[in-house]
């Protein structure tokens, strides 16, 4: 059991009967009344968002989790489920499109923390790196001189994604994105 002042962005834990992660929080200290935690959770079976309000000092049941380093192989074809590889024993394992937060950005050969519940060797989420650096396929021609404003365009990546880039972004640059967004980041000099 965990105590709200212990709950932090990643904990897993067990709510509703189910088995949910934090993705946000924010500690309150109101002038008037108790302090308590509000969260963003996620559900790692079927990945629905909720929000949700802890009184401070609340007790709450942790599911204890281990994190394994996976390389991703490939996505079959229906796109439905992804395969792994375990980068210390090479074991593979294949997961739902679901478990995935950003699964239109990730590229094979990216390595990834795959979270497992340490009882029964459960995949339950995902964690992609901070950014990844794609190769931009299609997109509108860029034009000299278009760097002074915030302007952007839609274009799309090596992955299939659609990232709005600056003007000044052609086909064959590679950027940056933000995984946690699926926004444009920088350009990346080869």
């Amino acid at each position: 059991m965990v105590s709200t002042s212990d709950i932090r962005k990643g904990l897993c834990i067990k709510y509703n009967n189910d088995t949910y992660k934090v993705i946000e929080f924010l500690h309150v200290k109101p002038g008037k009344g108790p302090a308590f935690v509000r969260t963003k959770l996620k559900s790692l079976t079927s990945g629905k968002v909720l929000d949700n309000t802890f009184s401070g000092g609340s007790k709450i049941e942790e599911v204890r989790v281990e994190t394994r380093k996976y390389q991703f192989l490939y996505a079959d074809a229906d796109g439905v489920t992804y395969n792994f590889m375990n980068t210390d024993d090479y074991n593979q394992i294949t997961l739902q499109k679901e478990v995935l937060d950003a699964p239109d950005l990730l590229k094979e050969g990216e390595v990834v923390t795959i979270i497992v519940r340490a009882e029964d060797e459960q995949p339950l989420s995902v964690d992609m790196p901070l950014s990844v650096v794609l190769e931009v396929k299609a997109t509108e021609p860029g034009v000299k001189g278009n760097t002074a404003t915030n302007a952007t365009k839609p274009a799309t990546v090596e992955t299939g994604a659609r990232v709005n880039v600056p003007l000044f972004i052609n086909e064959g640059d590679k950027i940056k994105v933000d995984t946690e967004k699926g926004t444009y980041l920088e350009r990346v000099k080869s």
